[in-house]
C-alpha cells in the first residue's frame, strides 16, 4: 500500500468566535470560595410547568435555552453577511460586547493555534470559487438538497478521503456522533463502484460529509465525490483544504485524546494513513463548529474493518423495510418496529445499527442468543433488569458533553455543565441497582457485563460528586423542577455568596407566588402560577366554573393568550420580577459553575469507566428488547450450519400488521440446491416470501429469535435484493434501467457467502429479451455458491433445472372456486409454497378477467396467447441420463451435508443413510436401463 500524498504541514484551526448567550450582563464583584454560612431554604411555591408535556424530559425544555453550540447556517442557504459565518470578526465583537461571560476563557486541553484569517480562498486560482461562495473560514462550500429528511435524526459527521495515483480506491473514513463521544475509523480497498463506501455512509446516516477540496474541483471532481453526492442528496457537504487531511496530525490527535482502555487502537492504525488523515480533518472541523475542544484522554476511538459485519446495501434496506416503512414513513411497521422495545436512546441506536450491520461471527451471535434465552427463562432477571435500565438517561450523549471543554464560559455553558453533572450523579446511582439485578445471571456475556460494573471508579466518582453536590439533587421531569435542582445542586456552606444568591432567588420566587395570589384575591379569579422555559413565570386561569364579567380580563393583565377554556397572561410587575429572577439565577449559575468545573477537573481521570457503562446499558437494553419481542410471539432460537432451513416460518412485520397469524412456509436451501426458482400467480405471495427469508436471516444474525418452529441459517456476509419495480425520476432511470443498475450491482459484488433475492427481473422490456437476460443472470449466479431465490413469471426459465442440478423449482399453490354470483371461476390464494413448477397457465389473463376489463378484450387475449404458446414452447423434457446425473448430484450433496453437520448416533445415522439409498432407487428406477438404451 502506497503512502498517500498528504501534506505534512501542521494544520491550524479556523478562527473561533464566542457562542451567543444571554444579553444581560451581571452586576457585582467576582466571588471567592470557601466562606461559610447556614443553609438556606428552598422556595416552597408549587408551580405548574406549562412547557413540558407529560412523559417529556425536563432537560429537553432547558436545552432549548441552554445550548452552547455555535449557530450554524441552515441547509440550502448561504449565510448572510451579518451572520456568524458572514463577518466573523464583527460577529465576535458584537457577541463579546453583549454576552454574559465569566471572565477569562477556560484553558484548552491542548495548545490550539487558531489563525484570524477571514474569507480565505481554498487555493489560489481554484475554479471552484467562481461557482460557489463560502464565508466559513478555511471551509469550501456546503451543498444540500431539499429532499425530505428521514425520520431518524442524524447527528454523525463523517470525513472521507481517497488515495491518489496508484493508491486510488483505497478509502479512509472517520466518523463521530455528536451525541456520543466515540470516533470510528475504517480503511479499506474498494472497487470502481464504491459499493462499500456508499453502504457504510448509508448505515451511518450522516448529518454532514467532509471531503477534500481537491476531490470536488469543478470539471475535475473524482468519481467517489460524484457518487456520494448522487446518493446523499439531503446531506450537507463541506470541503476543506487538503492540508488538513494530515496523517501525522491524526496520529497525534489519537495519542492525545484516546482513553487508556482503547489505546491499542494506535497499533491498528499506525500504518492506516488514510483513516488517520480523515480523523485529523474531522476533529479539526468538529472543534470549530462546536466551539470547544475535547479533554485529553477522553474519547473512545476504535478501528472497524470491513469484514466484521454483513453488508446490506441501501436499496435492500429500503426494499426490506428495515427502518422505514415504504408506504408511510411515520408508522413502525418495519423490522426495527417489530424488535424495538428498548427503554434508552442508546439501546435504540444500537438496535438500529445492528439491523443495518448484522454480525457474521457465530460465537458472538450465540453468546447473544444465550443471553436472550436466559432472560426468557428467568422472569425475575428480565423484569429486574428492565426496571433499572428504563431509569437510565442517554449515557452516550451525557459523555459527549462532559468530555468537551468550552472555549468560552457562557451562561449556557454553565447551565449545561451543571445539568450534566446532575445527570452523571443520577446515572452513577443506578450502577448498584443494576449490579443487584444481574448478580444471579449465568451466561458468559451477562457475567462479563456484571464484571464491568465492579469497576471501583464508579464509586470513586460518585463519592467525589457527593462531597460537593447535595444527596437529593437528582434528575427530574419538568423544566422548572430541573431549574430548581440546578440552583440547589451544590451543598450549603461551600460558598457564602452562593448561599446568599440562592436565598435571594428563593425570596423572589416566593414573592412571585404571593403577588399572583394577591391578584387572584383582588379580582376574585382562580389564578395559578405556571412556568415555561420561554416565558419564565406567568399566570394561568381555567374558566370551567366561572364566568368573566364582560368576558374580558382586567386591563392589568397583558400578553393574553387563550387555548380552549384556559387563559395564559402576565403583568408588568411579573415581567420585572422575572428579570430579577433571571439576574439572580445567572449569579447562582456562575458560582455553581466554578465549583462544578473544579469538581470535574478532579474526576476527569476516572470518567472513562462511563464508556463501559454506556456499552453495558445499550447492549442489555437491546437484549431485553429481543426477549420482549419473543414473549409477544412464538419465536424460536436459530441454529447456524451450512444450510438455510426454516420450518413453518412466517413474516415478522406481516404478523404485526395482520389480525391473524400469517401463513407459515418451509424453506430449505443447501450448497447442493442453492438456487430456488419461485413461480405462482400475481398476488400469490412471492415477494412477501422473499422478504420473509431476508428478515429472518437478519434477525438471526443480530442475535434475536426468529418467527418459525425451527430454523437453521448459514451466515450471510452480504444480503442483496432486487424487488422494487418503480422508476427513478431523480436519476432519470426507467423501470428497466433501474432493474439493470440493481442487478449489475449484485453481479459485481456477490460472492459465495451472499444471500440474493431477485423478484421480477426483465419485466421492463419485451418478453424475449427479458427471458434472455434472466437466463444469463441465472447462469452467472449458478456459478457461485450464493443462496439465491429467484421469483419470476417467465415459466420458460423453470426448465433451466434440466441443465443445472442445483436448481429447485417451487411454486405458490392456488385453488379454483366457483363464483356463483358471476357464474365464473375465481382464484383462491392459499399462500402455501410447494415443490415443482406451477401448473397455473395464463393466470395473468384470469386476473384480468376478474378486473373490469371488457370481456371481448379478454377473449381475444386468450386466443392470441394460445397461438403464441403453440409456436414458442418446445419440448424441454430431461433425458434419462440427465435424471441419473441429477440423482447422483443430490445424493452426493446430502452425504456431504450429513458428514459436516450430523449429530446423530451411529444407529440413527445408519437408518438415515439407508433411507437415502432407498429414496435414490425409488425416485429413478430406470437409471440402470440408460446404458442398454445407449448400446441399442
Amino acid at each position: 500500500m502506497l503512502r498517500p500524498e498528504i501534506s505534512s504541514t501542521s494544520p491550524s484551526a479556523p478562527a473561533v468566535s464566542p457562542s451567543s448567550g444571554e444579553t444581560r450582563s451581571p452586576q457585582g464583584p467576582r466571588y471567592n470560595f470557601g466562606l461559610q454560612e447556614t443553609p438556606q431554604s428552598r422556595p416552597s411555591v408549587q408551580v405548574v410547568s406549562a412547557s413540558t408535556p407529560p412523559g417529556t424530559s425536563g432537560a429537553a425544555g432547558d436545552r432549548s435555552s441552554s445550548s452552547s453550540s455555535l449557530p450554524c447556517p441552515a441547509p440550502n442557504s448561504r449565510p448572510a453577511q451579518g451572520s456568524y459565518f458572514g463577518n466573523k470578526r464583527a460577529y465576535a465583537e458584537n457577541t463579546v460586547a453583549s454576552n454574559f461571560t465569566f471572565g477569562a476563557s477556560s484553558s484548552s486541553a491542548r495548545d490550539t493555534n487558531y489563525p484570524q484569517t477571514l474569507k480565505t480562498p481554498l487555493s489560489t486560482g481554484n475554479p471552484q470559487r467562481s461557482g460557489y461562495k463560502s464565508w466559513t473560514p478555511q471551509v469550501g462550500y456546503s451543498a444540500s438538497s431539499s429532499s425530505a429528511i428521514s425520520a431518524y435524526s442524524p447527528s454523525v459527521i463523517v470525513a472521507v478521503v481517497e488515495g491518489r495515483g496508484l493508491a486510488r480506491g483505497e478509502i479512509g473514513m472517520a466518523s463521530i456522533d455528536l451525541k456520543n463521544p466515540q470516533i470510528i475509523l475504517s480503511q479499506f480497498a474498494d472497487n470502481t463502484t464504491y459499493a462499500k463506501v456508499i453502504t457504510k455512509l448509508k448505515i451511518l446516516s450522516p448529518l454532514e460529509i467532509i471531503m477534500s477540496n481537491t476531490a470536488c474541483a469543478v470539471g475535475n471532481s473524482t468519481k467517489l465525490f460524484t457518487l456520494i453526492t448522487e446518493n446523499f442528496k439531503n446531506v450537507n457537504f463541506t470541503t476543506i483544504q487538503r492540508k488538513y487531511f494530515n496523517e501525522t496530525k491524526g496520529l497525534e490527535y489519537i495519542e492525545q485524546l484516546c482513553i487508556a482502555e482503547f489505546s491499542t487502537v494506535l497499533m491498528e492504525v499506525q500504518s492506516k494513513y488514510y483513516c488517520l488523515a480523515a480523523v485529523a480533518a474531522l476533529l479539526k472541523y468538529v472543534e470549530f463548529i462546536q466551539n470547544s475542544v475535547y479533554a485529553p484522554k477522553s474519547l473512545k476511538i476504535c478501528f472497524q474493518g470491513s469484514e466484521q459485519t454483513a453488508m446490506i446495501d441501501s436499496s435492500s434496506a429500503q426494499n426490506l423495510e428495515l427502518l422505514i416503512n415504504n408506504q408511510d414513513c411515520r408508522n413502525n411497521h418495519t423490522l426495527f418496529g417489530v424488535l424495538n422495545y428498548t427503554k434508552t436512546p442508546g439501546g435504540s441506536r444500537r438496535l438500529r445499527s445492528n439491523i443495518l450491520e448484522p454480525l457474521v461471527d457465530i460465537e458472538t451471535i450465540n453468546m447473544r442468543l444465550d443471553c436472550v434465552q436466559e432472560l426468557l427463562q428467568d422472569e425475575e432477571l428480565f423484569f429486574g433488569l428492565q426496571s433499572v435500565i428504563s431509569r437510565f438517561l442517554d449515557t452516550e450523549q451525557l459523555l459527549s458533553v462532559l468530555v468537551q471543554i468550552p472555549k468560552q464560559d457562557t451562561v449556557n455553558a454553565a447551565e449545561s455543565k451543571i445539568t450534566n453533572l446532575i445527570y452523571l450523579k443520577h446515572t452513577l446511582e443506578l450502577v448498584d441497582p443494576l449490579k443487584i439485578a444481574m448478580k444471579n445471571c449465568n451466561t458468559p456475556l451477562l457475567r462479563a457485563y456484571y464484571g464491568s460494573l465492579e469497576d471501583k471508579r464508579f464509586g470513586i466518582i460518585l463519592e467525589k460528586i457527593k462531597t460537593v453536590i447535595n444527596d437529593d439533587a437528582r434528575y427530574m421531569k419538568g423544566c422548572l423542577n430541573m431549574r430548581t435542582q440546578k440552583c440547589y445542586a451544590v451543598r450549603s456552606n461551600i460558598n457564602e455568596f452562593l448561599d446568599i444568591a440562592r436565598r435571594t432567588y428563593t425570596e423572589i420566587v416566593d414573592d412571585i407566588a404571593g403577588m399572583i395570589s394577591q391578584l387572584g384575591e383582588k379580582y376574585s379569579l382562580p389564578l395559578r402560577t405556571s412556568f415555561s422555559s420561554a416565558r419564565g413565570f406567568f399566570i394561568q386561569m381555567t374558566t370551567d366554573c366561572i364566568a368573566l364579567p364582560t368576558d374580558q380580563l382586567p386591563s392589568e393583565f397583558i400578553k393574553v393568550s387563550k387555548v380552549k377554556n384556559s387563559y395564559s397572561f402576565t403583568s408588568a410587575d411579573l415581567i420585572k420580577m422575572n428579570e430579577r429572577c433571571q439576574e439572580s439565577l445567572r449569579e447562582i449559575y456562575h458560582m455553581t459553575y466554578m465549583i462544578v468545573c473544579k469538581l470535574l477537573s478532579e474526576i476527569y481521570e476516572h470518567i472513562h469507566c462511563l464508556y463501559k457503562l454506556s456499552d453495558t446499558v445499550s447492549m442489555l437494553d437491546m437484549l431485553l428488547s429481543f426477549a420482549h419481542a419473543c414473549t409477544l410471539s412464538d419465536y424460536v432460537r436459530p441454529e447456524f450450519t451450512d444450510t438455510l432451513a426454516i420450518k413453518q416460518g412466517w413474516h415478522p412485520i406481516l404478523e404485526k400488521i395482520s389480525a391473524e397469524k400469517p401463513i407459515a412456509n418451509n424453506t430449505y436451501i443447501t450448497e447442493g440446491s442453492n438456487f430456488l426458482i419461485i413461480t405462482g400467480p400475481n398476488m400469490s405471495g412471492k415477494s412477501t416470501y422473499l422478504k420473509q427469508i431476508a428478515l429472518c436471516q437478519i434477525m438471526a444474525q443480530i442475535g434475536s429469535y426468529v418467527p418459525a418452529e425451527y430454523s437453521s441459517f448459514r451466515i450471510a456476509k452480504q444480503i442483496f435484493t432486487r424487488i422494487s419495480t418503480d422508476d427513478d425520476i431523480e436519476t432519470n432511470s426507467s423501470t428497466f434501467m433501474k432493474e439493470m443498475k440493481e442487478i449489475a450491482y449484485i453481479l459485481h459484488n456477490a460472492n459465495d457467502k451472499s444471500l440474493i433475492l431477485i423478484d421480477e427481473l426483465g419485466r421492463g422490456t419485451n418478453t424475449e429479451e427479458g427471458i434472455g437476460i434472466c437466463y444469463a443472470v441465472c447462469e452467472y449466479l449458478l456459478s457461485l455458491k450464493a443462496f439465491t431465490l429467484f421469483a419470476t413469471h417467465f415459466l420458460e426459465l423453470c426448465h433451466i433445472d434440466a441443465l443445472y442440478p442445483n436448481v429447485e423449482n417451487m411454486h405458490f399453490e392456488v385453488q379454483h372456486v366457483k363464483n356463483t354470483s358471476r357464474n365464473k371461476e375465481a382464484i383462491l390464494y392459499t399462500y402455501k409454497l410447494s415443490k415443482g413448477l406451477t401448473e397455473e397457465k395464463n393466470y395473468g389473463l384470469k386476473a384480468a378477467e376478474v378486473s373490469s376489463l371488457p370481456p371481448s378484450i379478454v377473449l381475444d387475449a386468450k386466443e392470441i396467447t394460445t397461438q403464441i404458446t403453440r409456436q414458442i414452447l418446445q419440448n424441454q423434457r430431461s433425458t434419462p441420463e440427465m435424471e441419473r446425473q441429477r440423482a447422483v448430484y443430490h445424493l452426493a450433496t446430502r452425504l456431504v451435508q450429513t458428514a459436516r453437520n450430523s449429530q446423530l448416533d451411529p444407529d440413527s445415522l445408519r437408518i438415515y443413510l439407508s433411507n437415502l439409498k432407498k429414496k435414490y432407487k425409488e425416485d429413478f428406477p430406470r437409471t440402470e436401463q440408460v446404458p442398454e438404451k445407449t448400446e441399442e
